[in-house]
C-alpha cells in the first residue's frame, strides 16, 4: 500500500460536498489498491488514545459496505468544520471501499481530540487488516469476497 498525500484549501471545509468527495475518492483509491482481496488479514481494530480521549475502530474488508458511528461529539463545529460531517467521512470511505466499518469514541471530553482518535483508530485498523498473511488464499471462508 503506497502513501497518499492530499492538499486542499481551508475554505474546503466549511462545505461538505468536497470533504464527503474526498472521503469518496480515498476509499475508492484504497479498493483500488486492494485489488483482488487475497493474502490479508480482513479485519482489524484499532485503538488510539489523545490525551483523555480514546477511540476504537474495527474495520471488515468484506466488500459489504456498512458504517456505524459514535463519536459523542457535543459541539456544533470544530474550528470551521461542521462536526456532523465527520460521521459522513467516515461512511463516504466505508461506501466506496466497500468495508464494513465501526467507529467509536469510547471517552473524551474535547471534541477535537475525540475526532482526532477516530480517525487514528481508524487508521490502526486499516494497517491491521491489510497485513500479508503470507499466503495467497481469500480471506473467507465462502472463497470469495
Amino acid at each position: 500500500m503506497s502513501h497518499v498525500h492530499v492538499k486542499f484549501h481551508q475554505r474546503i471545509l466549511e462545505q461538505s460536498a468536497p470533504i464527503q468527495d474526498c472521503a469518496l475518492a480515498l476509499g475508492t483509491a484504497f479498493k483500488d489498491a486492494l485489488g483482488e482481496v487475497r493474502g490479508i488479514r480482513r479485519y482489524g481494530t484499532g485503538h488510539a488514545p489523545l490525551d483523555e480521549a480514546l477511540s476504537r475502530a474495527v474495520i471488515d474488508i468484506s466488500s459489504r459496505p456498512y458504517c456505524v458511528t459514535d463519536l459523542g461529539l457535543k459541539r456544533e463545529k470544530i474550528g470551521d468544520l461542521s462536526t456532523e460531517m465527520i460521521s459522513h467521512v467516515f461512511h463516504s470511505f466505508a461506501m466506496a471501499a466497500g468495508v464494513t466499518l465501526h467507529v467509536d469514541v469510547l471517552r473524551g471530553e474535547n471534541d477535537h481530540h475525540r475526532a482526532e482518535s477516530a480517525f487514528k483508530a481508524l487508521a490502526l485498523a486499516i494497517r491491521q487488516a491489510i497485513e500479508r498473511t503470507g499466503g495467497g488464499d481469500v480471506p473467507s471462508t465462502k472463497g470469495v469476497l
